[in-house]
């Protein structure tokens, strides 16, 4: 049987064609050699290993170890899961509300979501997960960490977490329903508009244009500028983004999508219209900014929209595609990324903020466990050549790329004592008086 099975695999993997064809010149590295590599290594476990391995979890297992070499984000679904992820899901079982990640087979948090338990009980960016309930999570996929960490509403979790070079934290968390808002906005200091994005989904653009036009309303002509905050916003729909990005864009280019292909390049362009009228606009990025919400962040940098306030962003552009295996699952394989308008790489280096302004706080902590994308393992290398005149562009690589990415706690943006977005505002302030006496 193990014969059968292993044939129907090769058999499969040779059906690839160019990919693995052997190379010319080449002696032991093409692809028939390979798969008898594989094939080799394929019956020894299945003979030797001391317990029986069936056929099916070998194989998956293959599937799970190719991808998972390729970058962080590529996975192999299980047909349980994969029908999980078609379901609706159990309305009985809740979150805390942690958007995380799989480093080295560690689990890290990049943002807790605003609002959530997670964020009350001040779980911050950056921080390792060693043990849920008492469970290591060295050895967990990141569904199965996911899994562990949802339960009954009511019910209580016990998180061990390490921080910067501090010992273990004991974080005890109570699962409870709650709701993300995508978007929140109030008047700052009497005649700015102050707008948190926290994610995105497809009501996103729609409540952010609803938010300014109330805020308009009740500020009347007295408004000066916009802050847009997208600190520790781990992204969401694409689509999303780039509408909100296109709310604040008249025209240009919003961003760029590159796959494999040579012919894959597609630009996103804006449509006409900007709710916010032309006024100055400062946004706030932090290592917590990530993915989606850095594409807006790089299209209102590069169209000269805003200046960009904090510190450098998480640096994940990675756009993943879910694909069906028939019958036996599906796999999750990054397809495509996308650059800033001006073709600027932000895998693995994150943007750069115009005005560098790190929190109080946190810029006196040790910072060297902090993590970034480029420090994942199988992250997407950025191979991007410097710009013309050494003269670093968005995105791009300078003598500070190596720095972590400080974070603040979800629960202290926009608080009283939030550091940066008082710099924000004198910065908005400044922007405001050039704009009105160009004008």
């Amino acid at each position: 049987m193990s014969k059968v099975v292993t044939a129907l695999v090769l058999g499969a993997l040779l059906a690839v064609g160019p990919v693995l064809a052997q190379p010319k010149g080449g002696k032991g590295s093409g692809g028939y050699e390979q798969l008898n590599l594989f094939s080799e290594a394929y019956d020894r476990i299945r003979q030797d290993a001391v317990e029986p391995v069936g056929e099916g979890k070998l194989i998956g297992a293959a599937i799970g170890g190719m991808l998972s070499g390729l970058d962080a984000r590529s996975a192999y679904i299980n047909e349980a899961a994969y029908r999980a992820m078609q379901t609706p899901a159990n309305e009985d079982q809740v979150s805390l509300g942690l958007v995380v990640t799989i480093e080295n087979g560690q689990l890290k948090v990049i943002a807790p979501q605003d609002g959530s338990p997670a964020a009350q009980a001040g779980i911050k960016p950056g921080d390792l997960i060693y043990a849920i309930d008492k469970d290591p999570t060295y050895d967990l996929t990141l569904g199965e960490a996911e899994q562990k960490l949802r339960g009954p509403a009511g019910s209580q979790v016990e998180l061990s977490l390490r921080r910067d070079n501090r010992g273990p934290i004991e974080v005890k968390v109570k699962r409870e329903r709650y709701k993300l808002q995508m978007v929140a906005g109030r008047i700052e200091a009497g005649n700015i508009l102050y707008l948190r994005i926290a994610g995105f989904d497809p009501a996103t653009a729609a409540a952010l244009t609803s938010t300014v036009q109330d805020l308009r309303q009740r500020a009347g002509n007295k408004v000066i500028g916009f802050i847009l905050d997208l600190r520790n916003n781990p992204g969401g729909a694409f689509e999303a983004a780039v509408a909100v990005a296109d709310a604040f864009i008249d025209k240009g280019d919003i961003v760029v999508v590159k796959g494999r292909k040579p012919g894959s390049l597609k630009r996103i362009s804006a449509t006409p219209g900007d709710i916010a009228q032309g006024l100055p606009i400062v946004a706030l990025i932090n290592g917590g900014t990530a993915r989606e919400a850095e594409l807006v962040a790089a299209g209102l940098q590069d169209n000269r929209r805003a200046v960009l306030v904090g510190t450098r962003s998480f640096g994940e552009s990675s756009i993943e595609s879910v694909i069906p295996l028939q019958g036996n699952g599906a796999i999750r394989l990054t397809t495509a990324r996308f650059m800033t308008p001006s073709g600027q790489r932000i895998q693995g280096k994150g943007l750069t903020p115009d005005l560098t302004v790190m929190p109080v706080k946190l810029a006196k902590l040790r910072q060297a466990n902090r993590l970034r994308e480029a420090d994942l393992r199988g992250a997407l290398k950025n191979t991007d050549p410097a710009p013309a005149g050494g003269k670093a562009g968005p995105g791009s690589s300078d003598t500070t790329a190596s720095e972590p990415a400080p974070s603040l706690a979800t629960a202290d943006i926009g608080s009283p004592a939030d550091e940066q977005l008082s710099e924000a505002v004198d910065v908005l302030r400044g922007l405001a008086l050039v704009s009105s006496r160009a004008g």
